[in-house]
């Protein structure tokens, strides 16, 4: 069985593939990009009537680098899915390295609604960038800190059903495949519903799709968890891999926020994951 989850996963994450879908992203972000251009030129001109989006993202050129990150986080989060069985290291590094991207991306939808004319301080939405800008510097000093201690994670014995636990993790990841697919599908038909036909309730379009993706990360990591119990018996580990979990709900918990609550739970839970590893790592090292 698991000789048949391992043919599997190498043929459908293969290189090719990989390159494959890598090659559609490059060129579904460029015309994003160009037709999001083209949108926001014939709305200010008047030709069309895209005044509904209250986030100005029609307005300023500026705006339409929203679009290609979209495509280029869809890219990420596949990649996640790829990295799942390798360690619970890599994966919630992965996670870290999404919610900058996020971030980021959302900043480049923010910056048209900035008043230059206004007292900075007393504007709501010249505030919000100032927390964004500060958050992903911290965010991105995080991540370097916490690649880091990956890097120094002491060489434990391998157990001999480590391959079986790999597998099932790669079982997994196949499952997430399609299910990230239908998130996508899915996500896109209910803004659409909403945006242009008045159907459904408004969501904040930062946090589509990665609301429920998360979520259901929390679920695989706990199953993941559930299923490590069969092959370690290191409280350390343990501690790690439930610590890690804790901090993708930190994560999640941060699309239910706004403003700066939303930031401070987004780096609380990158700095809980950073000093669960700080403990993890020096642990290891003197029980070594």
């Amino acid at each position: 069985m698991i000789g048949v989850i391992e043919n599997i996963f190498t043929k459908v994450f293969s290189e090719k593939n990989l390159k494959n879908f890598e090659k559609i992203i490059l060129v579904s972000a460029t015309l994003g990009f160009i037709v999001h251009l083209i949108l926001i030129l014939l709305n200010n001109n008047g030709y069309i009537d895209l005044s509904f989006f209250q986030d100005r993202l029609f307005v300023n050129p500026i705006s339409a680098i929203y679009t290609p990150f979209s495509f280029i986080l869809v890219y990420e989060a596949y990649l996640l899915i790829y990295f799942l069985p390798r360690s619970f290291t890599t994966s919630i590094a992965k996670q870290f390295e999404i919610m900058s991207l996020i971030l980021i991306r959302k900043i480049f939808k923010d910056i048209p609604n900035v008043n230059l004319e206004d007292n900075w301080l007393n504007n709501e939405n010249n505030l919000q960038l100032i927390y964004d800008l500060s958050g992903v510097l911290i965010v991105f000093f995080l991540i370097y800190l916490f690649k880091k201690l990956k890097e120094g994670l002491p060489k434990l014995p391998v157990h001999q059903n480590l391959d079986r636990f790999i597998g099932y993790k790669k079982l997994i990841s196949l499952f997430l495949l399609p299910t990230l697919t239908l998130l996508c599908v899915f996500s896109f038909i209910d803004w659409y519903n909403f945006a242009f036909l008045g159907i459904g309730t408004s969501s904040n379009i930062d946090f589509l799709f990665f609301v429920d993706f998360f979520t259901i990360l929390i679920l695989v990591d706990v199953f993941i968890l559930l299923i490590s119990f069969q092959y370690t018996e290191r409280y350390s580990q343990l501690i790690r891999n439930t610590g890690f979990i804790i901090s993708t709900i930190l994560l999640r918990l941060s699309f239910s926020a706004v403003g700066l609550t939303s930031l401070l739970l987004l780096v609380s839970g990158i700095i809980f994951g950073l000093i669960i590893l700080l403990i993890y790592n020096n642990w290891e090292k003197e029980h070594k």
